[in-house]
């Protein structure tokens, strides 16, 4: 087989074929290119620390409250129009002593029942000998059905005004109404006794409950409500009261309804100013 030689020009001696190989130019390869594509992120300045200046507090961003759970605000609704011990005390302790007392009257024994009732009576008799015992006494009983409509009224209204201004306010609500109409329609009854209109007798009746300090309750919670709500509730309740007025079944009671109610009515500038200062607005808004 014959082997390709040739010789170096330069020294005349034969190359062999690897040689001339190597003596070849290489040839350029094309590089492959690869293009990849690149996605560029804008680029974000890294956060800067608020200056701190001497005796000036540093601003803070508010965050966004976490999200309550599903269901919960229903929940809230619901326990709203119930008294609850830290919520509403004075409501929640209240009802307790009104169902303690309720139960006492239903299943305690009649002699001591009718004894207790008669020395919680707000009459004129017992106002003349020992008027704080009894005027705090007779707010003790539910007069009635202890679930009729007073007893529920009673329960809601309550628990719906505590909310709003709290506890010690409500207390002085329903104690302005109930002592407010109790002296209001009793003392006629004394001066009338003493002038001869009436007969001794008057001196003396049952009268307990917690109707007036109740209407006085919802006159001031009726202050609270918008216009169509307020008259809407302000006319049930007067609409009933004048029945009661048409029936003339118990004067003195009757007549102290609608004044314990305008108690209420009379509270709305205090009341709407700690409806205000409670939920955190100034009291100088009006």
């Amino acid at each position: 087989m014959h082997r390709p030689t040739t010789r170096d020009p330069a020294t005349g001696q034969e190359l062999t074929g690897q040689e001339l190989l190597n003596a070849v130019p290489a040839q350029r390869r094309p590089s492959a290119r690869i293009v990849t594509a690149r996605v560029t992120a804008p680029v974000l300045p890294a956060p800067v620390a608020p200056a701190v200046v001497p005796g000036v507090a540093p601003a803070v961003t508010p965050t966004a409250a976490p999200a309550p759970p599903v269901g919960l605000p229903g929940w809230r609704r619901v326990l709203q129009v119930l008294p609850t011990p830290t919520g509403t005390p004075f409501t929640f302790c209240y009802v307790l002593v009104l169902i303690a007392t309720s139960l006492f009257v239903q299943h305690g024994d009649p002699d001591t029942v009718s004894t207790l009732l008669r020395g919680s009576s707000t009459d004129v008799a017992h106002l003349m000998d020992r008027p704080l015992l009894v005027l705090g006494a007779s707010a003790l009983w539910v007069a009635g059905d202890p679930l009729g409509p007073y007893a529920i009224a009673f329960f809601f209204t309550l628990t719906a005004l505590e909310r709003r201004i709290g506890a010690w306010r409500t207390a002085g609500v329903f104690l302005a109404g109930h002592v407010g109409a109790t002296l209001a329609t009793e003392i006629p009854v004394g001066v009338s006794v003493v002038a001869g209109h009436l007969p001794a007798t008057s001196l003396h009746r049952l009268d307990y409950g917690i109707s007036f300090g109740l209407m006085a309750s919802i006159g001031a919670l009726a202050g609270l409500f918008g216009p169509l709500l307020r008259a809407t509730l302000l006319g049930f309740v007067s609409l009933m009261l004048l029945q009661d007025l048409l029936a003339f079944a118990d004067p003195l009671t009757n007549w102290g309804h609608p004044l314990a109610l305008l108690a209420g009515i009379a509270c709305w500038p205090a009341v709407r100013r700690w409806a205000r200062w409670r939920n955190g607005f100034p009291l100088r808004d009006r």
